[in-house]
């Protein structure tokens, strides 16, 4: 499957995006989804997750409560909502598709070409 990711961009401190990732085949919806973010430097690390069936969910600790993670099956594309945005959420987000049930300690499946996400203090 192949995922595009877009909405990034540059945005003040306590602002907020929406990053879509748009899927190419029906078969997304039988597939788990994910937000993994990566800075120069450091490992890619997951963002939030969400199962096949759009629930239940799962956040890094250091984005709880500030972003949402959903998708829409019928137009094969899911979203992060970005609230409160902080400088330390610079980095680019990617999307990814894997088999339901695969754990999201390991870092598999398809992956987008990633959006730069900035915000300036």
């Amino acid at each position: 499957v192949q995922l595009v990711e877009s909405g990034g961009g540059l945005v003040q401190a306590g602002g907020s995006l929406r990053l879509s990732c748009a899927a190419s085949k029906s078969t997304f919806s039988i597939a788990d989804m994910g937000w993994y973010r990566q800075t120069p430097g450091k490992q890619r690390e997951l963002v939030a997750a969400i199962t096949s069936g759009g629930g239940p969910t799962k956040y890094a600790d250091s984005v709880k409560g500030r972003f949402t993670i959903s998708r829409d099956n019928a137009e094969n594309t899911m979203y992060l909502q970005m609230n409160s945005l902080k400088p330390e959420d610079t980095a680019v987000y990617y999307c990814n598709a894997r088999l339901i049930g695969s754990s999201w300690d390991l870092e598999e499946g398809s992956w987008g070409q990633g959006t730069q996400v900035t915000v300036s203090s």
